[in-house]
C-alpha cells in the first residue's frame, strides 16, 4: 500500500525567517571584514616601524672615521610605484653610503625568510609580500606630516631617536633629529589610519591607540 503521508519541508515562514537572519549576518559581519582590513593594514605598518627602531638599537652604525655615516641609520622607505603595483616599502641599512637601499641591504622577513624591500614591481616573489601594501590592503597614499614632512622615510638612531632627511648628510652633528612628532597618514578604502612617532625616545602608536 503507498505511503501518502506528507514529506516534512520548510514552512515559508521558517523560508522567510532564514533569509532574515542571513541577512543581519551580512550586516554584522561585512563592515567587521572592512574595519579588520584596515586595522589589520595599520598594525603590520606599527609592527614594521617598531621593527626598524629595534634593528637600529641593535645594530649602531656609527663610525667617526667617515663623515657619511649618518646615511646608514636603519629606517624604513615608502615607494608610490606605477600601476598595478602601488605602494610599497623597505625596510633596511644603506652600509654601502650609496644614498639608496638596495636588495642586499634590505632587513629580513621572519615569517618570509625574503627581504623586506619594495622596490619591485608587484607580485615578485624574491621578496617579502607584505610589502605591496597597496594591492594587499588597498592603501593608495601616504602623506607624511608634523616634523617629518616633505620625507618619504623616516630611520633612527643607535639610541632610537627618529631621524629624517639623513640618506644625503655629510654632517655627523645629529641635526636631521626630529623635535617634534612625527605623523604619517595611510588613504585606506575603508578609512584613513595614521601612525605617530614621538621626537627623543621614537615610540610609534596609531593614533586614537596609544596604549596598544
Amino acid at each position: 500500500m503507498t505511503n501518502l503521508s506528507p514529506k516534512p519541508a520548510f514552512t515559508m515562514i521558517e523560508l522567510v525567517f532564514v533569509v532574515v537572519v542571513l541577512g543581519i549576518l551580512a550586516a554584522v559581519a561585512i563592515p567587521r571584514l572592512q574595519n579588520d582590513s584596515r586595522q589589520e593594514a595599520a598594525d603590520q605598518i606599527l609592527s614594521d616601524i617598531r621593527q626598524t627602531q629595534h634593528l637600529a638599537l641593535t645594530d649602531d652604525v656609527t663610525n667617526p672615521t667617515n663623515s657619511n655615516w649618518q646615511k646608514a641609520f636603519w629606517r624604513i622607505q615608502f615607494y608610490n610605484m606605477a600601476a598595478p603595483t602601488g605602494l610599497t616599502y623597505s625596510i633596511g641599512s644603506d652600509k654601502d653610503l650609496g644614498g639608496n637601499l638596495d636588495l642586499i641591504e634590505s632587513a629580513i622577513d621572519p615569517l618570509s625568510g625574503k627581504p623586506i624591500f619594495g622596490f619591485r614591481t608587484w607580485g615578485n616573489t624574491e621578496v617579502s609580500p607584505k610589502v605591496f601594501i597597496g594591492k594587499k590592503f588597498g592603501i593608495s597614499s601616504i602623506t607624511f606630516g608634523g616634523s617629518c614632512a616633505g620625507t618619504q622615510h623616516v630611520g633612527f638612531d643607535h639610541m632610537g631617536r627618529p631621524h629624517k632627511s639623513f640618506t644625503a648628510s655629510a654632517t655627523p652633528d645629529y641635526s636631521t633629529r626630529l623635535t617634534t612628532p612625527c605623523t604619517i597618514e595611510f588613504i585606506h578604502p575603508n578609512g584613513n589610519f595614521t601612525i605617530n612617532i614621538a621626537p627623543e625616545t621614537g615610540y610609534a602608536f596609531i593614533a586614537g591607540q596609544e596604549n596598544q
